[in-house]
């Protein structure tokens, strides 16, 4: 058998970047993975969606040209073409999976492409080899999980509901699609197919979608989304599921809604096989670790989404390279609310810490500011005036603890409040930090001037 310092069982974000950590800081490593490196992130989930989301906004910038003095001749027409639409969307995964794995080839890191199981803490089993290893660290991810609805699981058989996987290669657009779930991955399909001009209907079981997003996010996100064509059902109980058509109860009386598919996004469920003789605690979200990903079994890590903390790539890269760095004496942490998270809708979201509910919750003097995009000139130059952005701060000092932002790049701009939380900045810092002119990361300036005293560029009474 082969040994290594260091054994890694998944090669999704949090798996190949923990192996390349680990290589550079001096282990010899082996990455086990049984699909293609990547993960579900950059083979089935975050790359291809963002590209074909990139394509949907492309193609309703087309449609809207006309507002901005450009006419395109009616006899041509713009129309999607979805076979070419899927044929980019393999060439960019194609070009970002493969250079992910000439750096696990450049850092001289050992692929095992297999099931891997572990016998135990120090040895993995790939189909007829075995591996020994010092340390082993866990980062299998998750798999959607489909709930106890009559028909629902012979109906994914059959591939009338789906899950993520399937809706990005559906061999032709969809006329009609139901989405079950109003969570972040349910919001990012009804906007890229609702973009494309499919009929979207998102059925939800509580009384809004997004329900884990500041309250003031969410009904700009909802009411835009309706703004925009897509059906939302909200307080409605699943009652059963027959090929491509859902019954539901809302108040009491049910419905049926037909689609030709289903797309089922109603959370994720850690993928814990192959490591059962392991005797890992697990918790409700999943493997229980202690702040450095170490698990109950001495020397075993576990990272990313079968630790269930949050379900984000970005997330399980950092843990991952937090696992590497404990092993090597390291005792780094992540401080969870220090984190953003994105939707990656028209207009986008980006949200890292607190919301303002939560802050007050938690005992924190909370004072908030917001500023409008429709008062930003590079908003309103570029057509893009639907949002927002929202400071949370504690009064006592001024610290920044939570910001929540709508805007067209606001997944980009969100990074901006992640290094003033993580430097425990103040909203005197951002409103003193000078921005550039005309950009869209003045409306978080102008947001703290109002935290302060009052923004410059809009009246405030």
């Amino acid at each position: 058998m082969k040994a290594y310092d260091i054994i890694i069982v998944g090669g999704g974000p949090g798996g190949y970047v923990a192996a390349i950590k680990a290589s550079q800081l001096g282990s010899t490593v082996a990455l086990v993975e049984a699909d293609r490196i990547g993960g579900v992130c950059l083979n089935y989930g975050c790359i291809p969606t963002k590209t074909l989301l990139r394509s949907a906004k492309l193609y309703q910038d087309f449609l809207d040209a006309e507002s901005f003095g450009i006419d395109i001749d009616p006899a041509s027409g713009v129309k999607v073409n979805w076979k070419n639409l899927m044929k980019r969307k393999d060439a960019v995964v194609g070009k970002i999976v493969g250079g992910v794995e000439l750096l696990v080839k450049h850092n001289k890191i050992d692929v095992y492409n297999g099931f891997g199981k572990a016998i135990d803490a120090h040895t993995v089993e790939i189909g007829e080899e075995r591996i020994t290893g010092k340390n082993l660290i866990l980062a299998t991810g998750s798999s959607v999980m489909l709930p106890d609805i009559p028909g629902i699981h012979e109906a994914y058989t059959k591939g009338q509901v789906i899950d993520s996987t399937g809706a990005i290669n559906l061999p032709e657009q969809p006329k009609t699609i139901t989405i079950l779930g109003g969570g972040v991955i349910a919001v990012e399909f009804a906007t890229l197919f609702n973009s494309l001009g499919t009929k979207v209907t998102i059925i939800q079981r509580s009384d809004a979608i997004l329900k884990m997003v500041d309250e003031d996010v969410r009904n700009v996100m909802q009411k835009h989304l309706k703004e925009t064509g897509v059906t939302i059902i909200t307080n409605a109980a699943l009652e059963k599921v027959e090929g491509s058509t859902v019954t539901y109860k809302v108040d009491g009386a049910s419905h049926t809604l037909s689609a030709d598919y289903i797309l089922a996004s109603l959370g994720r469920k850690p993928n814990l096989k192959g490591f059962e003789s392991l005797g890992l605690e697990v918790g409700k979200q999943g493997v229980v670790v202690d702040q450095h990903m170490e698990t109950s079994v001495k020397g075993v890590y576990a990272i990313g989404d079968m630790c269930g903390k949050m379900m984000l790539a970005h997330v399980a890269s950092a843990e991952g390279i937090i696992a590497a760095e404990a092993i090597h004496g390291s005792k780094n942490v992540i401080d969870y609310h220090k984190v953003p998270s994105c939707i990656y809708s028209f207009p986008e979201v980006g949200a890292i810490g607190y919301t303002e509910s939560e802050a007050r919750e938690a005992g924190f003097d909370v004072g908030t500011s917001t500023f409008p995009l429709s008062a930003n000139g590079k908003a309103v130059a570029e057509g893009e005036t639907t949002g927002f952005v929202k400071i949370i701060h504690d009064k006592k000092y001024g610290e920044v603890i939570g910001v929540h932002i709508v805007a067209s790049h606001a997944t980009d701009m969100i990074a901006e409040a992640a290094v003033t939380m993580e430097l425990e900045g103040t909203i005197y810092d951002i409103a003193k930090t000078v921005h550039p002119h005309p950009t869209l990361s003045e409306i978080v300036m102008e947001a703290a001037h109002g935290a302060v005293d009052k923004p410059i560029h809009i009246i405030k009474r």
